[in-house]
């Protein structure tokens, strides 16, 4: 999925608001935070995800380890914090931050 500047910056401004859902610490990636990564943009389609690691390339290489692995686009990041996307194909109306922005 390919997204254009103008739908990027439609996601990030739904996602100014949004609170970071994930917080991956210095242990790193696990199986268990892959799988709540995977439930989180199953429910939520667009989410924060905070990477509290101190270096910049440690950071930058676990936030394209989590795109990858997850199947997600990576919308923007800012420092610590990263703008994930994953279409659902029966969005939860409830759940969806593209739905009830």
């Amino acid at each position: 999925m390919t997204l254009s500047a103008a739908d990027k910056k439609q996601y990030r401004a739904i996602a100014h608001n949004l609170n970071p859902v994930i917080i991956v610490g210095d242990k790193g990636l696990s199986e268990a935070l892959m799988e709540e990564l995977n439930r989180a943009l199953s429910d939520h389609e667009l989410i924060k995800v905070k990477v509290a690691i101190g270096d910049r390339d440690d950071r930058a290489q676990l936030i394209d380890t989590l795109v990858k692995d997850s199947g997600a686009e990576l919308i923007q990041t800012i420092g610590k914090i990263a703008i994930l996307l994953r279409r659902n194909k029966k969005p939860n109306p409830k759940l969806s931050n593209l739905i009830r922005q």
